[in-house]
């Protein structure tokens, strides 16, 4: 009789794991394709996932949640998205051109929602904003159209600049025309443009080189790569005393003097309203892309002060947030 209760109960050990694999099989599973790290990105997916868990969707409990980063390496997409598709991700939430390129060529047929694209329509990952079409939607970034408006920032801030250098990832779909606006613009305004490619982590070092006595002031442009190491990037930059001037808060906060862009966190929050629809039968073919509806100025003074930069008071009276 011993024997028996001792089989039955094997068996039923043996037969658990499977039965928990099964059901947690049953539950959506959220795939999030990081193009950067933890330290980097984590907190902006996060965003995602807590406002999820707001809308009924708690990690573990009603989905699963898969994270894959590709650290900054571009190359490491194509992977990554071809992972989550074996693991049958219900939708796969990303950000940034690169990313939901090697998304839509991995599947499709399962949802992507891009919680930040600077070019959605130019980038070809929607037909219009309006009505995407396909597999994707999401939110954009107006990348484009702010460009002008850092410009003109800086040269408040900087009103004797003559030479502006522009760091960004080299080949980067979503951002080449923030680029080519601002090197347009910078041109009108007399400014000598200078933008050395980097590819890869180590080509922050030898563009720094390339500044050295030629640049008065930064352009950075946010990509993968340059989010990725955007701590390293504000290092080279204070010890060459070059201001920088940034997009998001989150640069501004470790160390970079100034940012205006559109508020990442808000965006990624809101990626997590998708999912929601999609999860409850929406397509998203049938969803618009959204705009950003909330900006920010930043400015680090500490930053300034090491610098020897003094930030006129209109500049500080505008500001959303001043680091000191």
């Amino acid at each position: 009789m011993r024997r028996r209760q001792f089989i039955t109960l094997l068996g039923g050990a043996a037969a658990w794991p499977v039965a928990v694999r099964a059901q947690q099989a049953a539950k959506p599973i959220i795939g999030l394709l990081v193009p950067g790290t933890p330290a980097s990105h984590g907190n902006w997916y996060a965003a995602t996932v807590q406002r999820l868990r707001e809308l009924g969707w708690v990690e573990g409990r009603t989905i699963g949640v898969e994270y894959r980063w590709a650290e900054g390496l571009g190359e490491r997409l194509p992977e990554l998205a071809a992972d989550l598709v074996r693991l049958k991700a219900h939708v796969i939430v990303t950000g940034g051109a690169t990313a939901v390129i090697a998304a839509k060529q991995a599947t499709s047929s399962i949802p992507i929602v891009f919680a930040a694209a600077a070019d959605p329509i130019g980038s070809g990952l929607v037909a219009s904003l309006a009505r995407p079409g396909g597999s994707v939607t999401g939110l954009s970034l107006q990348f484009t159209d702010l460009a002008g408006k850092r410009l003109e920032l800086l040269r408040e801030l900087l009103p004797g600049m003559r030479r502006l250098g522009i760091i960004a990832g080299a080949g980067n779909a979503g951002t080449m025309p923030e680029i080519a606006n601002v090197q347009a613009m910078a041109g009108k305004a007399g400014l000598e443009v200078i933008t050395p490619e980097i590819n890869r982590p180590e080509d922050f070092f030898v563009a720094f080189e390339s500044f050295r006595n030629r640049a008065d002031a930064l352009y950075v442009v946010s990509d993968p790569l340059v989010n990725t190491y955007k701590i390293r990037i504000n290092a080279l930059a204070l010890v060459a005393r070059l201001p920088t001037l940034h997009s998001a808060r989150e640069h501004v906060e470790i160390g970079a003097l100034m940012s205006y862009g559109t508020s990442f966190t808000d965006l990624f929050r809101r990626a997590g309203n998708y999912v929601d629809k999609i999860l409850r039968g929406a397509k998203p073919a049938d969803l618009p892309v959204e705009q950003p509806t909330k900006f920010e100025l930043a400015i680090n003074l500490s930053t300034a002060r090491v610098l020897g930069i003094e930030v006129p008071p209109t500049l500080l009276a505008r500001a959303d947030e001043v680091i000191e």
